[in-house]
């Protein structure tokens, strides 16, 4: 069983915000794998089907994203999901926008959301494909807050609606051929 996590925060406010790239992500990969988001489980919606023979279980946790650790440490005790089946899929304010890069472990790399899910995790030992959303220039504090849960601007939505489908392939690719397969295809 494999759980696809996206990450970002609900509510129509803040849909299109760089923040939740997670959540457009797995929405696009849901779509093209006829997969809906019909339940509620774990503080998180979340849709399920079928992969090359693995159940697949997609998750957008409805926590809010600096909570997302305590619906995804749910999903993974109810489905009995081992850490090594698990991706999770987020914006990164250190990679350029558009930019990819799948890998294992670390720490949370500033990101509260990703450092909500290794408390509650109780391990950084999992699966992470990393969506640049880029860094404004000499922001700090209130104006990465700002940032982040702002909405892509005209120019940064042409390169994100580019690479939203190569991320879908980059999933594919990871549960087909594994990630160190995906990680010398896309990063």
């Amino acid at each position: 069983m494999k759980l696809i996590v996206g990450l970002g925060n609900p509510g129509r406010g803040y849909a299109h915000n760089r923040h939740n790239i997670g959540f457009m992500c797995l929405s696009h990969f849901a779509r093209k794998q006829g997969i809906r988001f019909d339940r509620q489980q774990g503080k998180a919606r979340i849709g399920t089907g079928e992969f090359a023979g693995d159940k697949l279980i997609l998750a957008k946790p409805q926590t809010y994203i600096n909570l997302s650790g305590e619906s995804v440490s749910r999903l993974v005790k109810k489905f009995e999901v081992n850490l090594d089946d698990l991706l999770v899929i987020q914006d990164d304010l250190d990679l350029p926008l558009g930019k990819i890069r799948l890998r294992y472990g670390s720490g949370s790399g500033g990101h509260n959301g990703v450092a909500s899910l290794i408390d509650a995790l109780g391990s950084q030992d999992f699966c992470r494909l990393r969506v640049g959303i880029g860094r404004p220039i000499s922001a700090t504090g209130p104006d990465i807050i700002s940032y982040v849960l702002g909405d892509f601007t005209s120019e940064e939505k042409r390169i994100i609606n580019q690479v939203i489908p190569i991320v879908s392939e980059a999933i594919l690719h990871f549960l087909t051929e594994g990630l160190t397969s995906a990680m010398n295809r896309y990063n």
